[in-house]
């Protein structure tokens, strides 16, 4: 078995690892793992399941487990219509006229998410011919995967041309987004203008593409995460592949750069320390290279519970109902503090009060009700001051749970912090009864040299009631950076909504400004923590807002006032 078969069988689970291990733990690729590098510190093992290597937080350390990614935009009523009020109400348009014509000219945006509609009008030129450079498909294993990578399927633009001149594109070139959230989210970015008297565009029309169509996590992933069936999920160490091999295609073109993703997850530390995030900081750091990530939607979803971390006990309170397959939450603490921790079901049963320490774990059974509850903690974990305990409640009966929590050791004014999986992945209501709406930005938000944007209503100016909120979990990042619309943005699907709709605007942004700088050159050294901050300088504020905000981060995405400040024209620059 070749590693292409590893990464895609259901036999092999992957572990993301910042470090190589020695060679006695796997003396050579065979029919029992591969190795896949990502960077030069980091790495995927795809390694064969059985009963002595299951895959639950025991046996590895939690940061080596991937992250489950979902969807963070949706499809909503109305027609096709364009409507450019969230571009113009950004400046984006006014930068598009004269005299600057900012368009993306001489820009890639890497769009790292469900795939593309190749065929679609929005992503060619005036000839017909595609601004698409390449499509590398995940899930498509019929042909062969790009050079360096073990799996799925490349297409190159001269591919995508030959087809597109054919009756039949998708009988010479089968890739799909049969979801149709990355080709949304594509168009926002980077659609071009459609003839016939049909007008649509995107922030930075004249961009080319890179496109990754990210295939769907394993079944044992989602499994370890209760995933209800059918809703789209996507594993962190696939990300990561996009995301370098999105880098390294645009390498020989010489081209700025734009990398965005419309995904999410809402578990983590909330602090920019896990491998994916570190990851991408890495990619940030670089020269002509930005990243575009959304805040998620989970500020307004109960799924986050925060207290002050005492000796008496604190409930947290779940709502249950009926038929959930199970749920994940994690707690999350600061060194050295340490957790007593007990569960109490609604029928009245009581988990006894245990002592989470090195390694400690806990699988417990109901005796009057049919639930299983797992939970688990390994501390001092590499490269982390914190660890979390991973709660897995499998079946739970309907009705009020509750978590109690006490400090057995602390330090004053320590907090803890619970978070659920994200929404969309629960099969059935399961919420805090007293939720804290801020820390709800979801990964890769906190990402620090990421430009990470919050979502806003740009038609009455109010602050989506659904965005993720700042700041992260210490308080010791500023996330997120803007607020940018978010609510009916017109896509070549018609309307959607949601945090990646606000990632796909700030990323046309991004290209903008990558224009101005790197491509006109009038500011050829620039890496992403520079745009970020032409973009967070040149913010629009509201004088009742205090900046920066957990909701606005600095103010609302305006190219206008941006460029303002580059000219000295504004106030104060």
């Amino acid at each position: 078995m070749d590693c292409r078969e590893m990464i895609v069988s259901e036999d092999f689970f992957s572990v993301i690892l910042d470090f190589r291990l020695p060679q006695q733990y796997f003396p050579s690729q065979g029919e029992d793992f591969c190795y896949q590098p990502i960077d030069a510190a980091r790495g995927v093992y795809y390694i064969r399941r059985n009963e002595e290597s299951p895959l639950f937080y025991a046996q590895y350390l939690y940061r080596y487990i991937p992250q489950l990614y979902g969807l963070e935009s949706f499809p909503g009523a109305g027609g096709r219509e364009f409507d450019p009020q969230p571009l113009e109400v950004s400046g984006i348009l006014t930068q598009q006229r004269g005299p600057l014509s900012l368009t993306g000219r001489g820009v890639i945006i890497a769009v790292i998410d469900t795939g593309i509609s190749y065929e679609s009008p929005v992503f060619r030129y005036s000839d017909g011919s595609s601004r698409i450079l390449a499509i590398w498909d995940q899930a498509d294993q019929s042909g062969e995967p790009p050079e360096g990578f073990a799996y799925g399927t490349l297409y190159t633009q001269q591919q995508i041309n030959e087809a597109l001149e054919g009756e039949s594109p998708l009988s010479v070139v089968p890739t799909r987004d049969e979801i149709g959230h990355g080709s949304a989210l594509a168009s926002v970015a980077a659609g071009s203008a459609l003839e016939e008297g049909i007008f649509f565009t995107g922030a930075a029309p004249d961009v080319q593409l890179v496109v990754v169509k990210l295939k769907e996590a394993k079944q044992s992933l989602r499994d370890y995460y209760l995933v209800s069936e059918g809703v789209p999920a996507y594993a962190a160490d696939d990300l990561m592949f996009g995301v370098k091999f999105a880098q390294q295609f645009a390498v020989p073109f010489l081209q700025p750069v734009v990398i965005v993703t419309g995904l999410g997850s809402s578990l983590g530390g909330h602090s920019g320390t896990s491998i994916p995030s570190e990851y991408l900081q890495s990619v940030a750091q670089q020269l002509s290279c930005a990243l575009a990530v959304g805040g998620g939607n989970e500020g307004n979803a109960a799924g986050h519970f925060r207290a002050a971390l005492i000796q008496e006990p604190t409930w947290a309170e779940l709502r249950v109902g009926e038929n959930v397959r199970g749920f994940v939450a994690e707690l999350w603490g600061t060194e050295p503090a340490r957790f007593r921790i007990s569960i109490r079901s609604p029928g009245g049963e009581v988990i006894p009060e245990a002592d989470f320490r090195v390694n400690r774990e806990v699988d417990y059974t109901f005796v009057y009700e049919k639930t299983r509850v797992r939970i688990s903690s390994r501390r001092f974990e590499r490269n982390e001051r914190e660890a979390p305990v991973v709660i897995r409640v499998e079946a739970p009966t309907p009705g009020v749970w509750g978590i109690s929590v006490r400090g057995v050791t602390g330090q004053p004014d320590t907090n803890f912090d619970i978070w659920l999986l994200m929404r969309q992945f629960i099969d059935g209501e399961v919420a805090f009864l007293t939720p804290t709406p801020e820390v709800t930005l979801t990964q890769p938000a906190y990402v620090a040299d990421a430009v990470t944007v919050s979502g806003y209503d740009s038609r009455n100016g109010s602050f989506y009631y659904n965005s993720g909120q700042g700041f992260s979990r210490q308080q010791r990042l500023i996330k997120p950076d803007l607020c940018a619309p978010a609510v009916s943005v017109s896509t070549l699907r018609g309307p959607y909504t949601g945090s990646a709709m606000a990632a796909a605007i700030t990323a046309g942004a991004c290209a903008q400004l990558f224009q101005w700088a790197v491509v006109e050159k009038n500011a050829p050294f620039t890496a992403g923590a520079q745009i970020r901050d032409y973009l967070k300088n040149g913010a629009a504020k509201s004088a009742s807002i205090a900046y920066p905000s957990r909701q606005w981060g600095f103010g609302r995405l305006d190219m206008t006032g941006t460029f303002d400040v580059i000219a000295g024209r504004a106030e104060g620059s």
